[in-house]
This record gives structure tokens, sequence and C-alpha cells, in this order.
């Protein structure tokens, strides 16, 4: 799940990219569909755009304030000019000595007015930058004969300009005619480009920032996701999809915080989470106990072994080192429910084969003295050795049922007693012992009893105290039934257990026997202690002289059996 150059570790073999990696590198996207392009596409566009509305923003303010400025500067010259009285006496006596056009030359050049023009009341130019339209008539009437001063953007001969419109009074305050003042927008733009100058030369910082800025993004990027491009990214998602969720075995992911973000449907299936976020912790979403535990490593090892109600599960917890850090862990989950039990069922297998192959031999034995007898004539000593064989076999069955209701559960003690036997290991029915039909209906009393006596001839057989003596020792069976209550109890003569692992022997993967074939230990007890609180009773262990389990089961009496 992990990819590209960076130093990913993992504990255990070590990942390579190997030949996909390859294939994925020769497919690099072209430029302009790398990752860096991208940005760096997206960061110019972002800062063009910008910039150009936001020129487009100033230039507009920009001229419609040059404008307002250039009205009100050729408003103040042609106020200032109409109230000279030599313009207003000139412009009355019809100019004579033609002081009026060197008067607006000098005024123009001073100023930097594009244009400044003269007019008497009937409209006839005194004065105009363009010479031979000086002593002609304007075409459009004389506005400023009411007095006032009227600005505006004037499209007038010598082009667009910013225009200002002031009467000229005489002495005695009377309109004598109109002072016209004009700025070119030529002139405008020439103040408007020196400070576009500048306005680019910001843009071409910003524009160089934007590409710096978006490299540096696009290469940390890159080291975060280890140089895996976006559409490698995708086909790795797709193909961890793939492979997660198609996979027998559960996959569970947590990261360094202990925040799981990696949960396949098999994991969910066998941990028993129905809905669950990413991004929740381990403790939030598994119960207590040795399960969750393993999957925060605080119980180690390899292929442990948890139990839950449902499942018999193997996990390994592995941890993934990223660049050198802790990144995190990955759990595998394999449920090994069924393949134990068949184990299971083949070992006893195995066990009641060799009882029986045992008994094959002694009872060929009994036949041959039978028949040898039979051969010598005795048939009185072979008929009375014959009746001593049947006594002897049906004590014991004789025994049990006379105790024990439940055929079932009488024919599972007959089998371990046979069984226990060629182990060198006495299994017997305590006389105190009763079960009535149908107590046992709908609890799991073969499979608690079951185990409880395995557990104990396994110790008794496996004592080394014992080695050499016969029998090695013995377990005693008790059934009772008080208060709608039943009561087993399993005793055995082996070693016993230590006081400070009483509390532990129900825990998954604790034992002290060896493992025997590919069967695990440590999960017989703690099975057996799930079927039990399951159908709502309780289990305990003590060891007085050798180990003592009692199991109390409540009572389901089916109708009719008294």
């Amino acid at each position: 799940m992990l990819g590209g150059d960076a130093d990913v570790g993992v504990t255990g073999p070590r990942a390579t990219t190997g030949r996909g990696g390859q294939e994925r590198r020769r497919r690099m996207p072209r430029l302009g569909r790398t990752l860096a392009a991208r940005i760096l596409l997206a960061v110019l566009g972002i800062v063009v755009v910008t910039l150009a509305v936001g020129f487009a923003l100033f230039a507009r303010l920009t001229s419609q304030t040059a404008d307002a400025h250039a009205i009100e500067q050729a408003s103040g010259i042609a106020v200032t000019l109409g109230r000279v009285p030599q313009v207003a006496r000139e412009v009355v006596d019809g100019d004579p000595s033609h002081v009026l056009p060197a008067l607006g030359s000098q005024v123009r050049a001073s100023t930097g007015a594009s244009y400044v023009v003269i007019i008497d009341r009937t409209g006839l130019r005194y004065s105009h930058p363009n010479p031979a339209l000086i002593g002609q008539r304007i075409e459009e009437p004389v506005v400023a004969l009411d007095g006032q001063v009227h600005t505006g953007i004037d499209e007038g001969s010598l082009g667009r300009s910013a225009n200002a419109r002031a009467p000229i009074v005489d002495a005695s305050g009377r309109t004598v005619g109109e002072v016209s003042v004009g700025i070119l927008e030529s002139e405008v733009g020439v103040r408007l480009t020196a400070e576009v100058l500048d306005i680019a030369l910001y843009a071409a910082v910003a524009l160089a920032l934007g590409v710096a800025a978006s490299l540096l993004l696009a290469r940390a990027i890159k080291r975060v996701t280890f140089g895996v491009e976006p559409a490698e990214i995708v086909e790795l998602v797709q193909e961890r999809e793939a492979m997660l969720h198609g996979i027998r075995e559960g996959v569970l992911a947590v990261d360094a915080k202990g925040a799981i973000n990696v949960l396949n449907d098999e994991a969910r299936r066998l941990l028993g989470i129905e809905s669950v976020g990413l991004g929740q912790r381990v403790e939030d979403v598994v119960p207590d106990g040795r399960l969750r535990r393993v999957i925060t490593g605080e119980v180690g090892g390899v292929d442990v072994v948890a139990v839950t109600d449902e499942h018999l599960l193997v996990l390994n917890r592995m941890p993934v080192l990223v660049g050198g850090r802790n990144a995190g862990w990955v759990v595998t989950i394999r449920d090994r429910t069924e393949l134990e039990a068949l184990m299971r069922q083949l070992d006893s297998m195995e066990g009641l084969s060799t009882a029986l192959r045992a008994q094959e031999h002694e009872f060929s034995n009994r036949l041959h003295v039978l028949s040898v007898l039979l051969e010598l004539g005795e048939v009185d000593e072979a008929t009375r050795y014959s009746r001593e064989l049947q006594a002897e076999t049906a004590l014991v069955s004789e025994e049990i049922r006379a105790r024990v209701g439940s055929p079932v559960v009488a024919a599972l003690l007959l089998a371990k007693t046979t069984i226990a036997a060629e182990r060198d290991v006495v299994v017997r029915l305590d006389p105190a012992s009763r079960l009535e039909a149908g107590h046992d209906e709908h609890l799991p009393l073969v499979s608690v009893l079951g185990n409880l006596i395995d557990n104990a001839v396994d110790a008794v057989a496996d004592d080394p105290r014992t080695a050499g003596t016969h029998p090695r020792g013995e377990v005693v069976v008790l059934l009772t039934c008080s208060h709608d209550t039943l009561v087993l109890t399993v005793t055995d003569t082996g070693p016993g257990i230590p006081d400070d692992r009483l509390d532990d022997v129900f825990l998954d993967g604790y034992s002290t026997k060896q493992p025997r074939g590919a069967m695990r230990r440590g999960v017989g007890l703690a099975l057996v202690h799930r079927l039990v609180t399951r159908a709502g009773g309780t289990i305990g262990a003590s060891s007085p002289a050798g180990a003592r389990f009692e199991v109390h089961l409540p009572l389901r009496v089916r109708q009719g059996v008294s």
C-alpha cells in the first residue's frame, strides 16, 4: 500500500517496487499531467486571472480618478482665466490687438492644458491651438452664458478630452463670453501609463512568487506521497481496495495514534464490527480482552490465538516503518474455527482409534484364552471366564447409566473412560452423581464436559511425578442438579495449577502443556469459559490437590420429564 522512491521499511522481508513499480515509472504522465505541472498551471492561472481582474478594476478606477482630476484642473484654469479683466475687455472689443491667441498659448503651455479656447457671446473663437480655427464660430451653443461652470468629457475637434467651460465676466459682472479648457485623454493616459508600469512590476513579482510557491508545494506534496503521481495514486487505491476486499483474511491497519485507517470486510465480520467509521480508535470498537490486547500490541508473538464468542482467530501484528519512523501497524486475522474443530475431532478420533486397537488386542487375547479352554474341554471354566469378562465390561457401563439419564452424556463418559484407560489414567463417575434425562437439553454440557475431561487426562498422563506408576492417576467427574442449576465438577490428581495463575487458565492461549501436532494449546478452557458464559452459567478453578473445575449451568428441564 506504500509506494514511490521514499525509504519505506516494514519489519520482515523488505518490500520492493518490483516490475509493477517499474511499469508505473515507464508510464509516467506527460508534461501537463504531472502533479508539479498541474499545480504550476493552476497557480499561474489563479495569479494571472487575479492580476487581470485586479488590473482591470485598477485601470478603471484610475481612469475615473484621472478624469475627475483633469476636469477639476480644467475647471480651475477656465474659471481663473474667465475672471481676468483683460480677457473680458478684449472679448468685448473684438481683440483688435490679437492678444488673446498669445494669451491662450501661454496659459496652455504653463498649465499643461491641451487646449484653451476663448469665445465671445456669439460663439466666435479668439484663441485655439489650431490657428486655422481662430475667427470661426463653434458649432454648439455657448453654454456658459448662464453664468455657471460646465464640466464633462467632450468629443471635440482635437479628440476626447476632459473639458470645463467657464463664463467670462466683465467688471460689471455681465457674462460676455466663455473660456473652454480641455485636457486630452492622451494626457490622462500618460499619467495612467506611469502607474501601470508599477502595477506590471508588482504583477511580475507576484507571478514569480506564485511559480516558486507552486514548485515548492508540488515538491512537498510529492515528498509526502513518495513521488507518486495522481494517476498512480488512483491506481494504487483501486488495487488496494480490490486486494483488501478480495482476500479471505481480515486486515486491520492502525496509525501511530491508534486510529483505524484500514478495515476490510473480512476483518469486520471476524471482529464483529458492523458499522464503524475510519478514524476511530481500537479501544472504541473492540471490547476489552485478549483480542484487543493482541491488536494494540500488549500481547506479542507470532500466530497469536484469540477466542471470540463466534470464532477462534489467529492474529499477527506487524509494525510499519516509514522513513525510519513508526507509522502504525497492520494486523492480519485468520479464522481457524472450522480448522481447529476438525483438528480436535481428528485428535479425538486418533485417541479413540488407539483405544479401539488396544481393546482389539485385549479382546483377541481373551478370545484366545476361551478358545484354548474349549479345546481342552474345560467348558465350565470357559463359561465362568466368559461371565467374569461380561460382568467386568458391563460394570462400568451400568454404573454410568444408573446415574446419568442422558444417553449422550453417558456415551461421552464411556468413551472418555476407554480412551483415558489406554493412557493409564482412571476416569470414574462420583457415586453421588445424578443427572436425569432432559436436564442437559439446550446446554453445552457435552462440549464443556469433554474439554474438561480431556484437560484433566492430559494433566495426569503428562505428570512426571507419576512416571512408572500404575495407574498414573485418576479423574473424578461429579454431576448433580440443585435448585434449577446443573453443577459439574471435574477433579484430577495431576500437578495442579499455581495459585498465582488461577485467574489466567481461562485466557486465550494460556497453557502449561506442550503442543501436540498441529492442534493449538490454550484454546480448550477459553472455549469452555465462553460456552458457559453464553449459557448464563459460571465456571471456577481451584487447586487443592491437583486441579478442580466447577461449572454451574442454569437448568431448562424438558416438559414431561420429572
